[in-house]
């Protein structure tokens, strides 16, 4: 691996209270955002607020930003638009309440014709998901969530012990809350692409946790006599190079992605940038701190 930074010492284990205080920050925010889309609250998606999909295909070439300013100056809001150039469709979501459902699709259809006439176009589809549908949706994905990060606790405890595991699993929900958090903060949208942002974060903040992990324990059975803050800060030291590095690549892809993505993956790549920021500072400040704390500054870790 390449190595940008050599032969570093920095005390990570030592600046843990304070990095305690700034993860509890938010994890409680992290918490709010969770309550509050549980309670239909926070700015969510069709996906799990309820609303119209419905599938344009134009006869002639056509550009998103004409779509939106027909629809804009049609007076429609809080909607969604994705293009399929190659075969000059459009898919437009409103968010609308159940009693608006029905006639939403109408309404679409009368302003892209009034906006747009010179290019004529078909209804591919309509899509209509009720408030019920999505709040099973809302459910469904909180057990999504939940589920890998229990997946997350038994796969580390089995590899390491239970102590890792639990640094670990705490860490990947501390990431999953910070994101959803500060999405919830800045009042951006939160839907399935997000809900699907969050469980890539989980596996990236996982990988790069049983990296340091793997470090910390061939340490520790080799430096049994060193105290194990001491080991935790040099293992950390010595795979930093290699911490900043990946992230630094995934954090260049996620950059491309926000960038030069598309409207689409917009919310995907932003959360991703997120994630890999806020994963890679867990890692080292969350994680391997807790494991310190949960099996004792002092107390050597037993082999497994």
């Amino acid at each position: 691996m390449l190595e940008i930074i050599k032969n570093t010492n920095i005390d990570f284990m030592g600046k843990r209270k304070f990095a305690f205080v700034f993860s509890g920050i938010l994890a409680i925010i992290g918490i709010i955002a969770i309550i509050q889309v549980a309670n239909g609250r926070a700015n969510l998606g069709i996906d799990f607020a309820g609303g119209t999909a419905i599938q344009l295909k134009f006869t002639k070439p056509f550009s998103l930003a004409a779509v939106r300013g027909a629809l804009e100056s049609g007076g429609v809001k809080d909607f969604e638009l994705q293009d399929i150039p190659a075969s000059n469709k459009v898919l437009i979501r409103v968010k609308k309440s159940e009693q608006q459902l029905g006639k939403s699709a109408d309404a679409i259809t009368g302003v892209i014709t009034q906006k747009l006439p010179d290019n004529p176009y078909v209804v591919d589809s309509t899509t209509e998901i009720g408030p019920k549908v999505g709040s099973r949706l809302r459910t469904d994905a909180a057990k999504a969530i939940a589920m890998s990060v229990i997946g997350i606790l038994v796969y580390i405890a089995i590899r390491f012990r239970f102590d890792f595991a639990v640094g670990a699993t705490i860490a990947t929900f501390h990431d999953v809350l910070a994101v959803l958090g500060v999405f919830y903060l800045l009042g951006l949208e939160i839907n399935l692409i997000v809900v699907t942002a969050l469980l890539t974060i989980a596996g990236y903040s996982l990988t790069d946790t049983v990296v340091v992990f793997d470090r910390i324990r061939e340490n520790l059975k080799a430096r049994t006599k060193d105290p194990v803050e001491a080991v935790m800060n040099l293992s950390i030291n010595e795979v930093l190079s290699r911490t900043i590095v990946t992230s630094f690549t995934v954090l260049l892809t996620s950059l491309a992605l926000f960038f030069f993505g598309g409207e689409v993956i917009h919310e995907f790549a932003l959360a991703m940038i997120m994630g890999v920021i806020v994963g890679t500072y867990s890692s080292v400040f969350v994680a391997s701190p807790i494991v310190l704390l949960w099996s004792g500054k002092k107390k050597p870790l037993g082999k497994k």
